[in-house]
């Protein structure tokens, strides 16, 4: 179904003030980033490159409904409310049995999701089938609307579910393009947010690999090995090439977005050359090109467009000096404006640095938890040695309590090395 690739990205935690200094350098007219040295965009083949999901194939254009109670008991055997588009979390996440099964203690993350696999291939249907196909059905209503194109709130959207009436169909979308489209809409949401919604890693690690001066650009340590590997190792590279460097529309249901990549060409390894900046529609939501419910909506010139895999980029400029010229006068250099909204620089640092603090304070606290288990790590081994059955078993193996602590010691280092990290993205930030 061209899902997974996703599934091999390692866990990554979360990094509040990279989102939030990202957030404040997105652009809505532009569906772009603005940094001092220009605008920077993610584009299809950052999504092909970073998550592996298909960004060619057809485009995910439909329509979302206001209810989806009738389509919802016959696909996946599940109540919604009339009138609603949302799936209860609980009584998917039991459908799947995962709801009752909570972590344990001392259990490290990478056991507990194995487990949580465990648990789920048990109560899933292994057979093909009618129940198989409703299983499937309720994981991917459960990963695209929690996860892939997550919202806000506890219950789960099922806008995909008409996509998903044929599962034998479900890889054939461009779901890659519907994400990106996605990640533009939950950076374009309001101000008063700090956070994206949708998920989030991607946006992180095409910072750390767009922003060298992050220092986070490791493809090891970002847990994307398979980022080094030539197309030989990424297959799906190769249908999905076609699509790169173009300017295109991209559909995610009702929300047709932009990319603008005519707007950074030296991404592409061109000179930028003057390029007229993209202007806010006042009739019509912010970066958006429809919004339609039902059958009210024609976008067949956009589909046609996605189809033509959009327009190519060229430039005959020499320098980019013209260019830069354009958006020093449109953004004001370091702090760009838009038709309502200037950035406060200064609230924005004394955010950072409420961030900045908040994390060493956590810094200094996994620094003592780490001290402390190391130290009692330390007596429980000394104990062994000295001949206490109760510290070793019988064959010279560590004990249970040895065990939990070595990996508790484990655990807190990785914790460390993380906000040491924060830390350092933080001050970057703010310098």
């Amino acid at each position: 179904m061209g899902f997974g690739e996703i599934f091999r990205m390692e866990r990554m935690r979360v990094d509040p003030a990279l989102t939030q200094a990202l957030r404040s350098r997105w652009d809505k007219e532009a569906t772009a980033f603005v940094f001092p040295w220009g605008h920077m965009i993610p584009s299809l083949e950052d999504v092909s490159w970073i998550t592996g999901l298909k960004v060619y194939r057809r485009p995910v254009s439909g329509y979302t409904y206001p209810c989806y109670h009738e389509l919802a008991e016959q696909l996946l055997d599940l109540p919604v409310e009339r009138r609603s588009s949302l799936v209860p979390r609980v009584a998917l996440q039991e459908s799947l049995g995962l709801y009752e099964v909570g972590k344990n203690a001392g259990e490290s993350e990478d056991e507990y999701l194995e487990r949580l696999s465990r648990v789920s291939r048990r109560e899933l249907a292994s057979e093909p089938g009618p129940q198989a196909d409703l299983d499937l059905r309720c994981f991917l209503v459960l990963f695209l609307g929690r996860l892939l194109f997550a919202t806000r709130g506890d219950a789960v959207h099922c806008h995909f579910l008409p996509l998903l009436e044929d599962l034998g169909e479900v890889g054939g979308y461009a779901w890659g393009a519907a994400f990106l489209a996605h990640q533009f809409d939950g950076l374009s949401a309001s101000e008063r947010q700090t956070s994206t919604s949708g998920f989030y890693p991607f946006l992180q690690v095409w910072a750390y690999l767009q922003l060298p001066a992050l220092g986070r650009g490791d493809h090891t340590r970002l847990g994307l090995p398979y980022l080094g590997e030539g197309d030989e190792g990424q297959p799906w590279l190769v249908q999905a090439r076609p699509y790169f460097g173009r300017s295109v529309w991209l559909h995610a249901l009702n929300l047709v977005l932009p990319l603008h990549l005519h707007l950074c060409q030296r991404s592409l390894g061109l000179r930028q050359s003057v390029v007229e900046f993209p202007v806010r529609d006042r009739f019509r939501r912010p970066g958006r090109s429809f919004q339609g419910l039902h059958d009210t909506t024609d976008w067949r010139e956009r589909i046609e467009n996605w189809e033509r895999k959009g327009k190519a980029i060229k430039s005959d400029a020499t320098t980019d000096n013209a260019y830069l010229q354009a958006y020093t006068l449109k953004y004001g250099g370091k702090v760009y404006k838009s038709a309502r909204h200037q950035v406060d620089i200064t609230g924005e640092i004394a955010s950072l640095r409420a961030l900045l603090y908040s994390a060493v304070q956590d810094r200094e606290a996994a620094q003592r938890q780490t001290v402390e288990l190391r130290r009692e790590l330390e007596r429980v081994r000394g104990t062994g040695a000295g001949g206490a059955s109760s510290s070793r078993s019988a064959g010279g193996s560590p004990s249970l309590l040895e065990a939990q602590l070595a990996g508790a010691v484990l655990r807190a280092e990785e914790a460390q090395r993380h906000l040491e990290e924060r830390i350092s993205t933080t001050e970057f930030l703010i310098d």
